[in-house]
């Protein structure tokens, strides 16, 4: 009996090792498509102002791999998209976690760290001190937001070819985004080619004047979309627009705006009824069939 039991602690242990490792994927061979090449480091630190973990400075884009168990996986990939005004990524609360979360709830996650602006020091210092000066943050971020949405397209076909390496169907394949990320998102469920076509996207308190006067595409894809009311950026009606437009065009979209939960929540918890978002997350991915493994 006893090793009964330390044989399945094992293959416990085993398996739990095998479902948090992770692959660090390039997402291009050299230097990026419209990008020259960079002579300054990608950096991760610590923030202070944002009291999260951030990574700066991207130039080559990767995908970080969260497995499910095998005996979980359900034949469903997101890839995540963190937010961070585009000239940060906030790595854990709207990347790690949610890919974490996720993976336990049987679907491969992707995180996405896609390119940003150079910035120097401390990014999300810098991000406070132009934030209120519109122009003067458009001026720094307005030229690597496109290539931003680029990094989350080809992260959806890179994924979706690549499916049967990771045990995904590549007509399962998502994209989440969070405010910056939720732009990457929403520009991926807008301008995609039929190899980076997303089965579902989700952009979480995204900025999206981005696409005003985009028409939302014959074959979009359905959305789930997530914001507060007090969202101190003033990007709540961003996502109450872009629910607007996905269902004048007659197609499928959820709507879940909490009144208090401000920008920024991802997967922190605050004792406030945004903590539990990520669980109605799962009950429309579920809605949709992607929790449920395909029919043989």
């Amino acid at each position: 009996m006893k090793s009964l039991i330390l044989r399945a602690l094992f293959f416990f242990l085993f398996a739990s090792t095998l479902a948090s490792a992770q692959d660090v994927i390039p997402l291009y061979a050299g230097t990026p498509p419209g990008s020259e090449p960079a002579n300054y480091p990608e950096k991760q630190y610590f923030s202070n102002i944002w009291k999260t973990e951030v990574v700066t400075n991207v130039t080559k884009p990767t995908l970080t791999v969260f497995k499910p168990t095998p005996w979980t996986a359900n034949g469903t990939a997101v890839v995540v998209c963190p937010g961070g005004g585009f000239m940060a990524l906030s790595i854990n609360s709207e990347g790690n976690d949610v890919a974490k979360y996720l993976a336990a709830k049987g679907v491969t996650a992707f995180v996405l760290k896609y390119r940003v602006a150079h910035t120097g020091e401390d990014a999300t210092q810098e991000f406070t001190a132009l934030i209120g000066n519109r122009q003067k943050f458009q001026e720094t971020v307005g030229n690597v937001i496109p290539l931003s949405i680029a990094d989350g397209i080809a992260a959806v076909a890179y994924v979706r070819q690549h499916a049967s390496e990771y045990g995904v169907s590549p007509d399962r394949v998502g994209i989440i985004g969070f405010s910056a990320g939720g732009t990457v998102a929403t520009g991926a469920a807008i301008e995609y080619k039929p190899e980076s076509r997303p089965a579902f996207a989700a952009p979480v308190y995204p900025a999206t004047s981005q696409f005003k006067g985009s028409s939302v595409p014959a074959d979009a894809p359905p959305m789930f979309i997530v914001a507060a009311t007090d969202d101190q950026l003033g990007l709540a009606p961003d996502s109450i627009g872009l629910y607007q437009a996905w269902t004048a065009a007659g197609k499928s979209a959820e709507l879940h705006m909490y009144a208090k939960g401000g920008h920024g929540f991802g997967a922190r918890k605050q004792n406030i009824p945004t903590d539990t978002w990520l669980d109605r997350f799962a009950d429309w991915l579920d809605l949709q069939g992607f929790l449920r493994k395909p029919a043989a």
